[in-house]
């Protein structure tokens, strides 16, 4: 019986973060749908990261949520899917701290280092937070399981760290980058012992 308790409360959490997870894809699908049936050309997308003006600071949490097109948010969505929920197999609270942590880190890396006159937007920032992320806590954490985790993930997304150093014309080189810090700072600071936290603390 315990079992069989056991079997249905894993298959239900994992249930629950499909949905999550879906939903949220349905959500950027829904938004991406107005925003190309809007008139102006995608007016939203307006909305993004611009690089050092005080109307671009906005932007840093609305950049995620926009993409120049279908094929752009469809290049995103598989990624997101797959490391968002690794991520959130530790549970919807860590998710959400990780996701807050990486799109700020992401955002205000574009926001400070992005071409001028630019406007950034995509999910791809949060995305190399969670490889950071992911990466890094099997470092930190020592547990096999995440130890095992980072390798798959190293593994199977290895040309992410190819694409960290990418100056593609219409690349965020500096979202990316500095998501991937903002993923492995906030590994290191979930999974530092707290003795060592205290010794650096003030």
């Amino acid at each position: 019986m315990a079992t069989t308790d056991s079997v249905k409360g894993l298959r239900e959490q994992i249930k629950s973060q499909v949905f999550l997870l879906v939903g949220i894809l349905l959500l950027l699908f829904g938004i991406e749908v107005v925003d190309t049936f809007l008139p102006g050309n995608h007016p939203l997308d307006r909305l993004g990261i611009q690089p050092r003006t005080l109307a671009g600071l906005p932007g840093i949490g609305l950049a995620p949520l926009l993409h120049g097109g279908f094929s752009h948010l469809s290049e995103n969505s598989l990624p997101f899917f797959v490391l968002g929920w690794l991520i959130l197999m530790s549970g919807t609270r860590r998710f959400c701290e990780v996701t807050l942590c990486v799109v700020v880190c992401s955002g205000m890396g574009a926001w400070l280092l992005g071409a001028a006159n630019s406007v950034h937007i995509g999910l791809s920032g949060v995305i190399f937070g969670y490889f950071g992320f992911l990466l890094a806590r099997g470092y930190y954490e020592r547990k096999l399981v995440s130890i095992i985790l980072a390798i798959l993930v190293g593994f199977f997304y290895i040309g992410m760290l190819f694409q960290l150093v990418s100056l593609r014309a219409y690349v965020s080189w500096s979202g990316h980058f500095f998501g991937f810090l903002g993923g492995i700072g906030t590994a290191w600071a979930m999974f530092q012992p707290k003795d060592k936290l205290s010794e650096i603390a003030p």
